[in-house]
């Protein structure tokens, strides 16, 4: 009798354990997608232009542009419209940031737009949770990557 209520302790936490592991498992969330237009050659992109979104007080349109030029391209950011005779490609961007015992990115959106149309050539986007959180950095890494690859 006490071995089956031993085997039977250990079936029990042995189920328990199992359970907590599956919740944990569902607690980190991240997503990182990016589309390309048909018809839309990005190889033949070779200058960029950063829109720096009004709201943005952390420099992600700089993190931006240094990463495209960390990819061999060559980009420049701002706030301002320059022409559009001054480069191929125009990104836009959106980020989303949320507090958990320190502000995090959660969410980057970006956009290759055409300059002389605004037609989205490409776009990406990245997702983390808290529990899957990256430095914002690697965020702008990862969805340049994915939009570039």
């Amino acid at each position: 009798m006490k071995a089956l209520h031993s085997q039977l302790l250990l079936v029990l936490r042995l189920t328990f354990l199992l359970g907590i592991f599956s919740l944990m498992s569902g607690c980190a969330t991240k997503s990182l997608e990016a589309q390309v237009a048909d018809n839309v050659n990005l190889k033949g992109l070779k200058t960029f232009y950063v829109k720096k979104l009004p709201a943005d007080g952390r420099g992600i349109e700089k993190l931006i542009a240094d990463e495209l030029n960390s990819l061999g391209f060559k980009a420049t950011s701002g706030a301002d419209d320059p022409s559009v005779e001054d480069y191929d490609a125009l990104i836009t961007y959106q980020d989303k940031w949320m507090w958990d015992i320190t502000m995090y990115m959660m969410e980057l959106r970006l956009q290759v737009k055409e300059p002389k149309t605004n037609f989205v050539m490409a776009s990406g986007h990245s997702f983390r949770n808290s529990f899957a959180r990256e430095s914002q950095e690697k965020m702008v890494a990862e969805v340049l990557g994915e939009v570039f690859k």
